[in-house]
């Protein structure tokens, strides 16, 4: 796994992130970088604040200091960027691996998931799949419209975020969610004890009862240059993420182009119909990598969610599970 993320960190970093990186640091950050002597062996030019273009080894440009974004900040969004979610159905086997590196992050309980993996069946005759649903990062997202406190907000960039400074927990952008991505914080089962950490909406931590909580697509990972937790976790390679407007993405072991994956595997939008124009995308589960039973080796209560789909009913009348 460690290897996997160092990849997914060298891959990404191809999408072009570290030009912004690099306007945030300043000389002396370039210069302790161009002198650390260990790592990759992999050259990346960078362009200094100075206008200098400089070689950096591609392990060490993540280590500038992080710097705290606040909730006005955190309104701008990273510029020249337009990010995008890509999930190939295909390879998803209900790990959940992505479910817990997001809870881990974000200091969720265990009931609360910002990244759902559901258990999809058309219809009788249809074979089931894992669809795992994150926030879709609507471009006309109705949470926006309905929130009378300006809470909830859309940056340029595409990420949707909520601003618990500002959140009054009336819960409009819960009904109004066409893909039901949200969740309310009723309290936290244990307390966020990192005191030198300061609230902001590109983190969720340290998170609000009584406020909205939902995926942020980890904002705070893109800025170092990383990708978001549940991409880089994930074991099967489920998850692409990257730059609409590079036309890449990556799932931390291939680099792809975005149009020409969605034109070939035949991509698309769910509940397109509804108007929501989302910047998630679906490969259809056409030749599954896994068989589907191997996601069902879980806890009693996680497969108590997928009672209702006739599948798992049928595996129940037969004594499988």
């Amino acid at each position: 796994m460690e290897e996997k993320n160092k990849s997914s960190r060298r891959k990404f970093l191809k999408l072009g992130l570290i030009s912004g990186a690099t306007a945030l640091a300043g000389n002396t950050i370039i210069n302790n970088l161009i002198s650390d002597q260990d790592g990759s062996g992999v050259k990346i030019k960078v362009l200094t604040p100075d206008g200098q273009m400089v070689e950096v080894d591609a392990e060490h440009l993540n280590k500038y200091p992080e710097a705290h974004i606040t909730p006005e900040e955190s309104r701008k969004g990273i510029p020249n960027r337009k990010f995008v979610m890509v999930i190939d159905l295909a390879r998803c086997n209900n790990a959940r691996v992505c479910v817990e590196a997001c809870q881990k992050a974000h200091n969720l309980d265990y009931h609360q998931e910002f990244m759902k993996i559901q258990l999809i069946q058309d219809h009788k005759q249809a074979n089931p799949y894992w669809f795992p649903k994150p926030c879709f990062h609507c471009d006309e997202p109705s949470c926006v419209k309905v929130c009378p406190t300006g809470a909830t907000f859309k940056r340029d960039d595409n990420i949707v975020l909520v601003d618990t400074t500002r959140c009054i927990g009336c819960k409009f952008c819960i009904t109004s969610c066409p893909y039901s991505a949200r969740i309310f914080n009723w309290g936290h089962r244990e307390v966020y004890d990192r005191k030198d950490v300061k609230y902001s909406p590109e983190t969720s931590v340290p998170g609000t009862e009584g406020t909205v909580l939902k995926c942020d697509f980890c904002p705070d990972m893109l800025r170092q240059g990383e990708l978001p937790h549940c991409v880089r976790s994930c074991p099967m390679g489920v998850l692409y993420f990257g730059d609409i407007l590079e036309d890449l993405v990556t799932n931390g072991e291939e680099t792809v182009q975005f149009s020409k994956l969605i034109n070939e595997r035949g991509g698309y939008r769910y509940l397109e119909r509804l108007g929501a124009e989302p910047n998630v995308y679906y490969l259809p589960p056409v030749e599954k990598q896994f068989p589907l039973e191997g996601g069902l080796d879980k806890e009693d209560e996680i497969i108590e969610r997928y009672k209702n789909v006739p599948y798992i009913q049928e595996l129940k009348k037969q004594g499988k599970i």
